[in-house]
């Protein structure tokens, strides 16, 4: 959608909602749902104005607040990294914003099952692969360092991680490994379970691609390949597959802005922060290309 699109069929009529209702306050998370465009359109790069509809909804509690921002590039997340800090509008005046998605209503309904189900057991699985970006390598190792070691599965060889059971989180560079050929990672994915990865494009779409579609490259010659502008993975995959939560990038989002996976799994499992939560305070910025996908109020239990 264009800018002025969202901003007269989204922003407007939810700040209206909010503000009519008395609950600009008492409301910390907002859920857009499958159907709601993802995309407000725009230049890329850098100083982009292109962004995701849901992370540039996260702001409207400022803007109700009278504050104006710049649409150029991204804005500086105030929840960043604050895993200790209770989340409220006092300290951060934001939203935080998740999308119940997939690529089928039978999917949201059975993401949403999953998260009432959600169990505090299994393992993080942290595939470095072969990407060879230091900065993004270094944050998997820090994950696996600040999770107890019991619980994580840290590979840093050459070979891609394929069907791994008791899987409670996920953390990759994804489809930029390559020597990731498959689609599908053939996990068995505990209710509850996130994944997040280092990938550019993999929120671009929740429209199913045809069965035999597969990833690729970024090579001319494989472009009949690719499957809606791209060759990279696909979030709804990974949510089909049974994760509960995901993120995802509508566009470029650049590493530096891609989310934190050394505050995030710490943060749903280790202090068992909601889904919302803890994805946001691993997330560097707003009004960018990221989406979170997931019931917001997803927690897991106290483990056993």
């Amino acid at each position: 959608m264009t800018r002025d699109v969202y901003e007269r069929t989204i922003a407007s009529p939810v700040s209206l909602c909010l503000a009519r209702s008395n609950l600009t306050e008492s409301i910390l998370y907002i859920v857009t749902t499958l159907g709601v465009p993802l995309t407000i359109s725009g230049p890329g790069g850098p100083a982009a104005t292109l962004a995701a509809v849901d992370s540039e909804l996260t702001l409207l509690y400022s803007v109700m607040h009278g504050v104006k921002y710049r649409l150029e590039g991204p804005y500086p997340n105030p929840f960043f990294s604050k895993s200790n800090e209770p989340f409220g509008h006092k300290q951060f005046p934001i939203y935080l914003v998740t999308r119940l998605a997939a690529y089928d209503f039978a999917g949201v309904r059975a993401l949403i099952d999953r998260s009432l189900a959600a169990v505090n057991t299994g393992v993080v699985v942290l595939d470095l692969q072969d990407r060879g970006d230091a900065s993004g390598d270094d944050r998997l190792r820090d994950a696996a360092l600040r999770l107890p070691k019991e619980r994580v599965i840290f590979d840093e060889s050459t070979t891609v991680l394929y069907g791994q059971k008791n899987v409670i989180g996920y953390g990759s560079w994804g489809s930029n490994d390559k020597n990731r050929k498959q689609r599908r990672l053939g996990f068995q994915w505990l209710p509850g379970a996130i994944m997040s990865e280092f990938v550019s494009t993999n929120g671009r779409t929740f429209e199913r691609p045809p069965a035999d579609w597969a990833i690729s490259s970024w090579k001319n010659e494989d472009r009949p390949k690719w499957y809606k502008d791209s060759p990279q993975t696909l979030t709804a995959d990974y949510i089909e597959e049974g994760a509960t939560g995901a993120s995802g990038h509508v566009d470029e989002p650049y590493l530096r802005y891609c989310p934190r996976p050394e505050l995030l799994f710490p943060a749903y499992i280790v202090r068992r922060r909601n889904l919302a939560e803890s994805y946001y305070l691993a997330i560097p910025a707003l009004s960018w290309m990221n989406i979170v996908v997931g019931d917001p109020l997803t927690r897991l239990p106290a483990a056993r």
